[in-house]
């Protein structure tokens, strides 16, 4: 994997980091014992960026990040985590200073620091965006120490270039990959410039880029790609990429052609990732050790070519734009 500064802060960060989401919930059933050894698994690969949030099993996902860091000692890994969805309602009001002090007050509790490496706002509403006090309060935060920087987790291309608007605003987590292209348009080319680090976040389109869903695959009652199928839970973007289930099956036929012998489909999907200069780094989630491992491999693929990468571009002009394009 390579290593790279994390935008404008100190930190070195792999181009493949971990997710934690799996390892909190709305996954299906991961036990701890799994999720402690797909981290480790991680880590042991080398990976030094792993991405949470306070509401990933009610917190459960940055409690196994505190113990396994604790039990492993050494060099720290960068840990960003988020704040947000734990609003109820989740609306813009709720952004306020005193609001996201007390999230981050119960995640540096949960992850066992005296101060958060990254906090991003977790997918607020698009009002919140045009909320220059809300930021205002995440700079006073940052002056108290209680966080060392902070960015936005986005749903849409454009709350991603409002919040770069903002200076202090270091990092954006976008969704991108072969099924969501359009942040490759405009958006990248502003974060880069702007030298702020992109984190890429469903990279495989909750499991159908890795090639191993069909019709027949059943999933669990409390795995989103159950209950959020038509975005009954969160925005639907998150949920396959929001790619309506029967067209992405027909997409990962086109582009399981492209994959070379001896490659997985989910390893080129993060190899395809790491082909933009803008991602600094990627964060496919992972249910056990295996998939980590595989997951962190994935670096070591040769570039793709000018031929397949094009190919890939047809493809999702063709039978996933007009269903994505326009909407995030």
């Amino acid at each position: 994997m390579k290593h790279h500064a994390f935008g404008r802060t100190s930190f070195i960060v792999t181009d493949v980091g971990f997710g934690a989401w799996q390892i909190g919930g709305a996954w299906g059933d991961v036990s701890e014992a799994d999720g402690r050894a797909a981290l480790n698994a991680a880590l042991d690969s080398g990976m030094t960026f792993i991405d949470t949030a306070d509401v990933y099993g009610d917190g459960r996902s940055e409690k196994i990040i505190a113990d396994v860091l604790k039990a492993r000692g050494g060099t720290r890994p960068m840990v960003a985590t988020k704040a947000g969805r734990r609003l109820n309602p989740h609306v813009a009001d709720g952004y306020n200073k005193a609001n996201l002090e007390g999230f981050i007050d119960r995640s540096l509790k949960n992850l066992g620091v005296e101060s958060l490496d990254l906090v991003q706002l977790h997918c607020p509403p698009t009002e919140v965006f045009y909320r220059p006090e809300v930021f205002a309060g995440l700079d006073e935060l940052q002056k108290a120490g209680k966080i060392k920087g902070y960015g936005v987790s986005v749903s849409t291309v454009e709350e991603g270039l409002k919040a770069i608007e903002y200076p202090d605003v270091l990092s954006i987590q976008i969704i991108y990959n072969i099924f969501r292209q359009r942040p490759d348009h405009l958006f990248f080319k502003e974060a880069k410039r702007r030298n702020v680090a992109v984190v890429v976040r469903v990279p495989l389109a909750s499991g159908l880029l890795s090639g191993k869903i069909t019709r027949d695959t059943k999933f669990a009652s409390d795995d989103h790609r159950n209950f959020n199928r038509h975005g009954e839970a969160f925005d639907v973007g998150e949920t396959f990429a929001g790619v309506p289930f029967d067209v992405g099956l027909q997409a990962v036929e086109e582009v399981r052609k492209l994959v070379p012998s001896g490659t997985s489909m989910a390893a080129f999907a993060l190899r395809w990732i790491l082909m933009s200069e803008a991602a600094t780094v990627v964060i496919p989630g992972a249910r056990n050790a295996e998939q980590a491992k595989a997951n962190a491999a994935a670096a070591d693929l040769a570039p793709l070519s000018a031929e397949v990468m094009s190919a890939t571009r047809e493809i999702y002009k063709r039978l996933i734009a007009p269903h994505v394009h326009q909407r995030w």
